[in-house]
């Protein structure tokens, strides 16, 4: 299996970019976050967790002498257990610094991350930002909104559901604003020419899977793609910061 990456960020109408993405080939490593607080708080938890994500799966590549603070979920894989442990670890950090300097109180971020091992992919997330896979032309949401609404109607319904409803955005989940959280994980097959979207809200909440679709089908590079997600959320009008990260399988 062969993978090739692009990614892209924009601020778009907002002051700062407080989404931040990452990607390390070689750790088979790729991780959005879209951070939320006070004057730069949420560019700082985004930075964190994803630094810490990184951190934790780079120091486990090797599976001895590494410490598990939550413990291993047996019925779970490896990696399963590696993304989640690293997305714990990033919520007590970024929770830890929240907590010792006021001018940081209350911040959070959302993640996604995937882990990519061979024939095998790992996704963690928390929050409202999303994973997607484009298969034989369907696009599927591989990872459930951490929102008020999609608890109450169901992932379906709620994205089906007014996108100026009040309650669309508010997260029941999130990194950072609690002492823990588990993040929501499973594990897929790779399959050659599936592509998988990793993306902030400020891309997902702008585009249909209609749209998503023919921009992943309408541009031949994974770095293309990405830029287009972006640039497209931003034409139809997105409020918030936007960021695509595309994976092509071949």
């Amino acid at each position: 299996m062969e993978l090739t990456v692009g990614s892209r960020s924009e601020t778009g109408p907002r002051k700062m970019n407080q989404d931040h993405v990452g990607w390390w080939p070689e750790l088979g490593l790729y991780v959005v976050a879209d951070g939320m607080g006070g004057h730069n708080a949420g560019e700082v938890a985004s930075h964190l967790a994803v630094e810490a994500i990184r951190e934790f799966i780079a120091d486990s590549v090797s599976g001895s002498d590494v410490t598990w603070p939550f413990g291993i979920e047996v019925a779970n894989s490896i990696d399963v257990n590696r993304l989640t442990t690293a997305v714990r670890l990033a919520n007590r950090k970024v929770y830890s610094e929240g907590s010792r300097h006021a001018e940081l109180s209350g911040m959070g971020t959302t993640v996604v991350a995937v882990l990519v091992n061979g024939d095998r992919l790992a996704i963690a997330s928390v929050g409202d930002s999303r994973i997607y896979r484009l298969r034989d032309g369907s696009l599927e949401q591989l990872t459930k909104d951490d929102t008020w609404l999609a608890s109450v109607l169901g992932a379906k319904e709620a994205e089906d559901a007014d996108p100026a409803h009040p309650l669309r955005h508010v997260l029941t989940s999130v990194v950072g604003t609690r002492d823990d959280v588990k993040p929501g994980v499973r594990e897929e097959q790779l399959v050659s020419g599936d592509m998988f979207v990793l993306c902030s809200d400020g891309v997902h909440g702008r585009l249909d899977s209609a749209a998503i679709t023919d921009v992943l089908q309408g541009a031949s590079t994974a770095p293309d793609r990405a830029t287009r997600l972006v640039g497209e959320a931003l034409t139809r009008g997105s409020s918030d910061n936007a960021t695509a990260l595309v994976i092509a399988i071949s």
